[in-house]
This record gives C-alpha cells, sequence and structure tokens, in this order.
C-alpha cells in the first residue's frame, strides 16, 4: 500500500519526501500513519529498482531538499499494480481506498472496469464480522447495541460503495 501510493503521488507531481509523506498521512493517516523509518526505506527500495528518481533541489528557506520524481518505469509499474491489484487492495477498505486514488491513472476504461468489478464481486458476497456458527448474523439479529451498530454501519457503507460502483461501471461501460 505504502508504495503504491508513493508512486501514485509522484505519478502526479514531483515531491520531496516531508511533503510525500504529508500526501500519504492525509490519504491513510487517520488509519495507519507513515512514519519515515518506513517511508524512507520504502522511497529507497522504489529508487533501487528504477522506479523513482532523486535530485536536488534549492528549499525554500532552509538547506537544499531531494525532490523525487517517477521513472518512466515508475509510470509503468504504477499502472501495472492499478491495473492487477493482488486481492486484499481488493478486500481490505483501506488498501482499496489507495488503489481507487491512482486507479484515474489506467488509461483503459475495460482495465478501470475490471478492478472495479472485483470489487463489486467481494461487495456482493454475503459478509458479517459475526457470525452464528458458520452463517453470518444481520444486524438486526444482534441483541448488543454496539455490535447492531457496528453492522449497521458496515451495511450503510457497503451500500454506498455498491452503488457508486454500479453508477461507475455503467458510465465506464456506456
Amino acid at each position: 500500500m505504502l508504495e503504491l501510493a508513493i508512486l501514485g503521488f509522484l505519478y502526479d507531481t514531483p515531491l520531496h519526501g516531508y511533503e510525500l509523506r504529508k500526501r500519504i498521512t492525509a490519504l491513510t493517516g487517520h488509519v495507519r500513519p507513515v512514519a519515515e523509518s518506513t517511508l524512507y526505506p520504502a522511497i529507497k527500495r522504489l529508487e533501487k529498482a528504477g522506479l523513482l528518481a532523486r535530485a536536488t533541489a534549492p528549499g525554500t528557506v532552509a538547506a537544499p531538499r531531494h525532490v523525487l520524481t517517477l521513472t518512466e518505469a515508475g509510470r509503468q509499474e504504477l499502472r501495472r499494480r492499478l491495473a492487477e491489484p493482488a486481492q486484499r487492495d481488493i478486500t481490505d477498505e483501506n488498501r482499496w481506498f489507495t488503489v481507487l486514488a491512482f486507479l484515474r491513472h489506467l488509461d483503459d476504461a475495460a482495465a478501470q472496469a475490471a478492478v472495479l468489478r472485483r470489487r463489486l464481486a467481494f461487495l456482493e458476497q454475503p459478509a458479517s464480522f459475526f457470525h452464528d456458527g458458520d452463517r453470518p448474523l444481520r444486524a438486526e439479529e444482534m441483541d448488543d447495541p454496539f455490535r447492531r451498530g457496528i453492522l449497521t454501519i458496515a451495511r450503510a457503507t457497503s451500500r454506498a460503495e455498491l452503488s457508486w460502483l454500479r453508477e461507475t461501471l455503467g458510465s465506464l461501460d456506456g
């Protein structure tokens, strides 16, 4: 998820590490804050793989800064990762939001639609956080008001996303 976010934000514009960290934190920080000890090793891995380049630019008020740019190989890698997301990128809501944040960088509407269809298929499967044996429990079956709340909120979120997915797929297909 972190590497995808790095590639995605750098696809938009060259950034220095601090600004990149702020943007990633704005996208995912409420769930998974990005520490420097995580970000900079990921940047180095991507740089070593030839997916991004680093250049020195004068600082606005302080020392020179390292500005990161995406290479053509990095652009291709981002598009590949978006076109072929791992299953957990489809099923994990936070990872899904990262994919969704950059899906516009896939130039092919059919490829975008294929990714959205995978998410749609996942959401259309019966699911619950709580079960009676193998049977998923519905909110109406819960005596616990807090668990009922979880299921009620999850249902509303899923309905909204399903509606958006179907509408967006209709426009991509049309």
